[in-house]
Protein backbone atom coordinates (compact mmCIF):
# COMPACT_ATOMS: atom_id res chain seq x y z
CA UNK A 1 0.00 0.00 0.00
CA UNK A 2 1.50 3.41 -0.92
CA UNK A 3 2.13 5.87 1.88
CA UNK A 4 -0.49 8.60 2.07
CA UNK A 5 1.22 11.96 2.42
CA UNK A 6 -0.22 14.65 4.66
CA UNK A 7 0.52 17.20 1.95
CA UNK A 8 -2.43 15.84 -0.01
CA UNK A 9 -4.64 17.85 2.34
CA UNK A 10 -2.01 20.38 3.49
CA UNK A 11 -1.68 18.83 6.94
CA UNK A 12 1.86 18.37 8.21
CA UNK A 13 2.80 15.46 10.46
CA UNK A 14 5.77 16.19 12.71
CA UNK A 15 6.81 13.28 14.95
CA UNK A 16 8.19 14.27 18.34
CA UNK A 17 11.47 12.56 19.17
CA UNK A 18 10.77 12.91 22.91
CA UNK A 19 8.97 9.55 22.70
CA UNK A 20 11.69 7.85 20.65
CA UNK A 21 14.08 5.19 21.89
CA UNK A 22 17.25 7.24 22.37
CA UNK A 23 19.39 4.11 22.12
CA UNK A 24 18.11 3.87 18.52
CA UNK A 25 17.46 7.55 17.80
CA UNK A 26 19.29 7.78 14.48
CA UNK A 27 17.64 4.61 13.21
CA UNK A 28 14.17 5.69 14.31
CA UNK A 29 14.31 9.20 12.85
CA UNK A 30 15.43 7.72 9.55
CA UNK A 31 12.41 5.41 9.74
CA UNK A 32 9.98 8.30 10.21
CA UNK A 33 11.71 10.18 7.39
CA UNK A 34 11.26 7.21 5.07
CA UNK A 35 7.63 6.96 6.18
CA UNK A 36 7.01 10.51 4.97
CA UNK A 37 7.35 12.73 8.05
CA UNK A 38 7.15 16.44 7.24
CA UNK A 39 9.69 17.32 9.92
CA UNK A 40 10.94 16.39 13.38
CA UNK A 41 9.64 18.06 16.52
CA UNK A 42 12.38 18.49 19.11
CA UNK A 43 11.26 19.24 22.67
CA UNK A 44 13.96 21.12 24.58
CA UNK A 45 13.30 21.24 28.35
CA UNK A 46 15.37 22.89 31.04
CA UNK A 47 13.87 21.58 34.31
CA UNK A 48 12.92 25.16 35.22
CA UNK A 49 10.17 26.26 32.85
CA UNK A 50 8.88 22.67 32.83
CA UNK A 51 9.47 19.90 35.42
CA UNK A 52 11.79 17.84 33.25
CA UNK A 53 15.15 18.01 31.46
CA UNK A 54 15.46 16.64 27.93
CA UNK A 55 18.01 17.49 25.23
CA UNK A 56 20.01 20.33 23.74
CA UNK A 57 22.10 21.47 20.82
CA UNK A 58 24.32 18.35 20.43
CA UNK A 59 21.26 16.19 19.73
CA UNK A 60 19.93 18.74 17.23
CA UNK A 61 23.30 18.68 15.47
CA UNK A 62 23.27 14.87 15.39
CA UNK A 63 19.75 14.86 13.93
CA UNK A 64 20.85 17.36 11.28
CA UNK A 65 23.57 14.91 10.23
CA UNK A 66 21.12 11.99 10.23
CA UNK A 67 18.15 13.22 8.21
CA UNK A 68 17.29 15.86 5.64
CA UNK A 69 14.08 17.04 7.33
CA UNK A 70 13.02 20.37 8.82
CA UNK A 71 14.01 20.44 12.50
CA UNK A 72 11.27 22.08 14.56
CA UNK A 73 12.81 23.07 17.90
CA UNK A 74 10.27 23.71 20.65
CA UNK A 75 12.10 25.57 23.41
CA UNK A 76 10.41 24.93 26.75
CA UNK A 77 13.06 26.94 28.57
CA UNK A 78 13.47 30.21 30.40
CA UNK A 79 15.30 33.02 28.60
CA UNK A 80 15.21 31.24 25.23
CA UNK A 81 16.76 34.28 23.55
CA UNK A 82 20.12 33.27 25.06
CA UNK A 83 20.23 30.07 23.01
CA UNK A 84 18.64 30.94 19.67
CA UNK A 85 21.89 31.38 17.75
CA UNK A 86 23.28 28.09 19.09
CA UNK A 87 20.18 26.13 18.06
CA UNK A 88 20.23 27.58 14.56
CA UNK A 89 23.96 26.83 14.28
CA UNK A 90 23.20 23.24 15.32
CA UNK A 91 20.70 22.87 12.46
CA UNK A 92 17.30 24.11 13.60
CA UNK A 93 15.11 25.27 10.74
CA UNK A 94 12.26 26.48 12.96
CA UNK A 95 12.15 27.68 16.58
CA UNK A 96 9.07 27.97 18.78
CA UNK A 97 9.24 29.79 22.12
CA UNK A 98 6.64 30.06 24.87
CA UNK A 99 4.78 33.29 25.44
CA UNK A 100 4.98 32.52 29.17
CA UNK A 101 8.80 32.32 29.06
CA UNK A 102 9.59 35.49 27.09
CA UNK A 103 9.86 38.87 28.75
CA UNK A 104 10.19 40.65 25.39
CA UNK A 105 8.37 38.37 22.96
CA UNK A 106 8.49 40.64 19.91
CA UNK A 107 12.25 41.06 20.24
CA UNK A 108 12.72 37.29 20.57
CA UNK A 109 10.65 36.59 17.45
CA UNK A 110 12.63 39.23 15.57
CA UNK A 111 15.88 37.55 16.69
CA UNK A 112 14.69 34.20 15.35
CA UNK A 113 13.82 35.70 11.97
CA UNK A 114 17.12 37.58 11.83
CA UNK A 115 18.87 34.21 12.17
CA UNK A 116 17.15 33.09 8.97
CA UNK A 117 14.65 30.56 10.32
CA UNK A 118 10.90 30.57 10.91
CA UNK A 119 9.41 31.50 14.27
CA UNK A 120 6.52 30.29 16.37
CA UNK A 121 4.91 30.92 19.73
CA UNK A 122 3.48 28.24 22.02
CA UNK A 123 0.70 28.63 24.58
CA UNK A 124 0.20 26.44 27.63
CA UNK A 125 -3.33 25.08 28.19
CA UNK A 126 -4.31 27.79 30.69
CA UNK A 127 -2.86 30.72 28.72
CA UNK A 128 -5.54 32.78 26.93
CA UNK A 129 -5.28 33.30 23.19
CA UNK A 130 -5.32 37.06 23.80
CA UNK A 131 -1.71 36.74 24.99
CA UNK A 132 -0.53 36.46 21.36
CA UNK A 133 -2.99 38.68 19.49
CA UNK A 134 -0.49 41.53 19.04
CA UNK A 135 2.34 39.29 17.85
CA UNK A 136 0.30 37.19 15.40
CA UNK A 137 1.27 39.09 12.20
CA UNK A 138 4.94 38.39 12.93
CA UNK A 139 4.57 34.63 13.35
CA UNK A 140 4.95 31.64 11.07
CA UNK A 141 3.38 29.19 13.53
CA UNK A 142 1.26 29.07 16.67
CA UNK A 143 1.50 26.00 18.87
CA UNK A 144 -1.47 25.03 21.02
CA UNK A 145 -0.32 22.78 23.84
CA UNK A 146 -3.01 20.16 24.39
CA UNK A 147 -1.25 18.83 27.49
CA UNK A 148 0.69 20.60 30.20
CA UNK A 149 4.26 20.61 28.86
CA UNK A 150 7.04 18.59 30.40
CA UNK A 151 6.40 14.91 29.75
CA UNK A 152 5.67 12.60 26.85
CA UNK A 153 2.69 10.25 26.85
CA UNK A 154 0.08 12.51 28.48
CA UNK A 155 -3.64 12.44 27.68
CA UNK A 156 -5.10 15.07 25.36
CA UNK A 157 -6.98 17.81 27.28
CA UNK A 158 -10.50 17.83 25.74
CA UNK A 159 -10.92 21.60 26.10
CA UNK A 160 -8.02 22.06 23.66
CA UNK A 161 -10.33 21.42 20.73
CA UNK A 162 -12.39 24.52 21.45
CA UNK A 163 -9.16 26.55 21.73
CA UNK A 164 -8.07 25.31 18.30
CA UNK A 165 -11.44 26.35 16.86
CA UNK A 166 -11.13 29.84 18.35
CA UNK A 167 -7.58 30.29 17.11
CA UNK A 168 -8.52 29.05 13.62
CA UNK A 169 -11.33 31.61 13.52
CA UNK A 170 -9.00 34.38 14.69
CA UNK A 171 -6.38 33.56 12.03
CA UNK A 172 -9.00 33.36 9.29
CA UNK A 173 -10.66 36.62 10.31
CA UNK A 174 -7.30 38.40 10.11
CA UNK A 175 -6.34 36.79 6.81
CA UNK A 176 -3.32 35.12 8.40
CA UNK A 177 -3.68 31.95 6.37
CA UNK A 178 0.09 31.46 6.13
CA UNK A 179 0.41 30.73 9.85
CA UNK A 180 0.69 27.06 10.74
CA UNK A 181 -1.62 26.02 13.58
CA UNK A 182 0.30 23.29 15.36
CA UNK A 183 -1.09 21.04 18.11
CA UNK A 184 1.12 19.09 20.50
CA UNK A 185 0.11 16.66 23.22
CA UNK A 186 -1.85 13.43 23.27
CA UNK A 187 -2.70 13.44 19.55
CA UNK A 188 -3.15 9.97 18.07
CA UNK A 189 -5.03 8.20 15.31
CA UNK A 190 -8.03 8.08 17.65
CA UNK A 191 -8.45 11.87 17.89
CA UNK A 192 -6.45 13.40 15.04
CA UNK A 193 -9.58 13.79 12.89
CA UNK A 194 -11.20 16.02 15.54
CA UNK A 195 -8.00 18.06 15.90
CA UNK A 196 -7.82 18.63 12.14
CA UNK A 197 -11.54 19.34 11.97
CA UNK A 198 -11.06 22.07 14.57
CA UNK A 199 -8.53 23.79 12.30
CA UNK A 200 -5.06 22.41 12.99
CA UNK A 201 -2.62 22.25 10.08
CA UNK A 202 0.42 20.75 11.82
CA UNK A 203 0.19 17.67 14.02
CA UNK A 204 2.86 16.74 16.56
CA UNK A 205 2.74 13.08 17.59
CA UNK A 206 5.23 11.40 19.90
CA UNK A 207 3.80 8.35 21.63
CA UNK A 208 1.35 7.98 18.75
CA UNK A 209 4.31 7.32 16.43
CA UNK A 210 7.14 5.82 18.47
CA UNK A 211 5.41 3.77 21.16
CA UNK A 212 3.73 1.26 18.86
CA UNK A 213 6.20 -0.39 16.56
CA UNK A 214 6.83 -0.75 13.69
CA UNK A 215 7.07 2.98 13.09
CA UNK A 216 6.15 2.78 9.38
CA UNK A 217 2.82 1.20 10.30
CA UNK A 218 1.98 3.73 13.02
CA UNK A 219 2.80 6.54 10.62
CA UNK A 220 0.56 4.99 8.00
CA UNK A 221 -2.34 4.69 10.45
CA UNK A 222 -2.01 8.38 11.30
CA UNK A 223 -1.79 9.32 7.61
CA UNK A 224 -4.90 7.33 6.85
CA UNK A 225 -6.81 9.01 9.68
CA UNK A 226 -5.69 12.43 8.38
CA UNK A 227 -6.61 11.63 4.80
CA UNK A 228 -9.98 10.18 5.82
CA UNK A 229 -10.81 13.43 7.64
CA UNK A 230 -9.62 15.56 4.72
CA UNK A 231 -11.66 13.62 2.17
CA UNK A 232 -14.72 13.21 4.38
Amino acid sequence: MPVITANQCAIRLTPSILAADFMRLGEQVREVAEAGADGLHIDVMDGVFVPNISIGMPVVAALRRSVDLPLDCHLMIVEPERYLEAFVAAGATHITVHVEACRHLHRTIQQIHDLGVTAGVALNPATPLTAIEEILPDLDLVLIMSVNPGFSGQTYIPGSTARIVRLRRLLDERGLHHIDLQVDGGVSAANVADVIGAGATNIVAGSGVFNSLPIAETMQVLRQAIQHRCSG
